[in-house]
C-alpha cells in the first residue's frame, strides 16, 4: 500500500497514530489552558493573555515532529480568547486594546491546539477570584458544567444528537439559568474544525440541522454556553471582530491593494483553520480584512454579548468515541462552587449516573501496548450534589 492510500484509510480513530496526535494536542492545549487561567489577574491586559496562550501552544508544538519524513503542520487550531461576564464569545482584542482584567470578572478561555490538522479544542470559565464562588456566577458555572458531563454521557454511538439537545436544555433550567442560542457543537476531522455533523444548543423554528447518529470512531466538540440572562445574544460592535477563518469554497478577485496582500498572507500563513487579526500588520488587516469579509473570502467570528448584569459561563471539550468508551481528552478542574440550585430531577441524576465506558460484547482479544494515556481523563459517575466536579 503506497503513503497516499494509507493516509487516505487512517484518517479516524481506527489508527493509533491518529489517537496519539489527537492526544499530544489535548495535552498541549490543557497546559495552555492552565497557564491562561494562572495569568487571570486583576489588571492584567486581555491581549497581553491571550499572546502568551496562543505563544505557548506554538512553542510546545514547535518541539514535535521536527525530525518528521515529512512537513507535519501544528499550532494553533482557535486563537485564545478571554470574553468576560456578559460577553459570550471570540474576544481576543488587538495589539492596541488595553482592556484589563477586574477583580470578580467572569472570563470565558476559549482555545485550541492542532497537529497534523488533528484538532483538540478546549473552553472553561473562570472568575477572577480568591476562596469559593458563590449565587448567579456559581449557579451558571454549575448549569453549564454539569450540562457538559450530562452531553459527554449522552455523546454516544447509537446516540442522536437532538438527545444532547434537549438533555442540556433541561439542566440549565434546573439553575434557572438558559443555554445560550445559535452555539454549534461540531463533529472535528482533520483539518476541519466545523464538520457537517452537529448539536445544536437550542431547537428553535429559525435553526434546524439534521438529525444525525454518533458513531465509533468519531470525534466531537462538545460546546455548551449557559446563560443567567435570555440566552439570546447580540452583535454589537463588528470592529471586535479579530478572528477569522478562510472559507476555502470562495473565490473573488480583490479590489483593493491592501486587500490583495492580506488576503495572499492569510493564505500563505492561515489557510484552513481560524486565526486571529493580531498575526496580520493591524492598519493594513483593518482596511483589508473589510473588502474579505464583504465578499465571503472570509467567515468571521463576531463577538457577541447578553445584557449587561447577564453572566455568561463558557465549557467546551473534546471528545474521542473510542471502541471502549467516550474519552474526553480535554478539561480543567472547577473553581469551587456553591450554587443557589440543586439538581432534584430524577432523570438529570440518571444521566449524570452513566459511566462513559462501554463494555464489549463477545470475549474478543485485547490489543497489546502500553495502557490507553486517556484513561487518566475518563469520567467516572457524576454525584449531581458535587458541582465543582469536573471528569475526575
Amino acid at each position: 500500500m503506497s503513503d497516499d492510500e494509507r493516509e487516505e484509510k487512517e484518517l479516524d480513530l481506527t489508527s493509533p497514530e491518529v489517537v496519539t496526535k489527537y492526544k499530544s494536542a489535548a495535552e498541549i492545549v490543557n497546559k495552555a489552558l492552565q497557564l491562561v487561567v494562572k495569568e487571570c489577574k486583576p489588571k492584567t491586559k486581555i491581549v497581553d493573555i491571550c499572546e502568551k496562550g496562543d505563544a505557548f501552544i506554538r512553542e510546545q508544538t514547535g518541539n514535535m515532529y521536527k525530525n518528521a519524513k515529512r512537513k507535519i503542520e501544528r499550532g494553533v487550531a482557535f486563537p485564545t480568547c478571554l470574553s468576560v461576564n456578559n460577553t459570550v464569545c471570540h474576544f481576543s482584542p488587538l495589539a492596541s486594546d488595553t482592556s484589563e482584567l477586574q477583580e470578580g470578572d467572569m472570563v470565558k478561555i476559549d482555545m485550541g491546539c492542532h497537529i497534523d490538522g488533528f484538532i483538540a479544542v478546549v473552553a472553561h470559565t473562570h472568575v477572577v477570584q480568591e476562596g469559593l464562588v458563590n449565587d448567579r456566577k456559581a449557579d451558571v458555572i454549575a448549569a453549564a458544567n454539569t450540562a457538559a458531563e450530562v452531553a459527554l454521557r449522552l455523546v454516544r454511538p447509537g446516540k442522536k444528537n437532538k438527545d444532547v439537545t434537549d438533555a442540556i436544555q433541561k439542566v440549565a433550567a434546573a439553575y434557572d439559568c438558559k443555554i445560550v442560542e445559535g452555539v454549534l457543537s461540531h463533529q472535528l476531522k482533520q483539518f476541519v474544525i466545523d464538520g457537517n455533523k452537529v448539536i445544536l444548543s437550542v431547537s428553535n423554528p429559525d435553526t434546524r440541522v439534521d438529525d444525525a447518529e454518533f458513531e465509533e470512531n468519531e470525534v466531537y466538540a462538545v460546546d455548551i454556553v449557559a446563560s443567567t440572562g435570555e440566552g439570546k445574544p447580540k452583535l454589537l460592535d463588528e470592529k471586535q471582530t479579530t478572528i477569522y477563518k478562510r472559507a476555502v469554497d470562495k473565490n473573488y478577485h480583490l479590489k483593493m491593494k491592501t486587500s490583495r496582500f492580506i488576503f495572499s498572507e492569510i493564505n500563505q500563513k492561515f489557510p484552513i483553520l481560524p486565526f486571529t487579526a493580531r498575526a496580520l500588520e493591524e492598519k493594513r488587516a483593518r482596511l483589508g480584512l473589510v473588502e474579505c469579509v464583504n465578499h465571503d473570502l472570509l467567515q468571521p467570528y463576531p463577538v457577541l454579548h447578553e445584557k449587561p448584569g447577564d453572566y455568561v459561563a463558557h465549557i467546551k471539550f473534546t471528545v474521542l468515541l473510542m471502541p471502549n468508551g467516550s474519552d474526553r481528552i480535554t478539561l480543567h478542574p472547577m473553581q469551587k462552587l456553591q450554587p443557589t440550585k440543586t439538581i432534584d430531577d430524577p432523570e438529570i441524576k440518571g444521566w449524570l449516573a452513566l459511566g462513559t465506558k462501554t463494555k464489549k460484547k463477545g470475549g474478543g482479544k485485547k490489543k497489546k501496548g502500553k495502557k490507553n494515556e486517556g484513561d487518566k481523563a475518563d469520567a467516572e459517575p457524576m454525584d449531581a450534589s458535587k458541582t465543582d466536579a469536573a471528569a475526575s
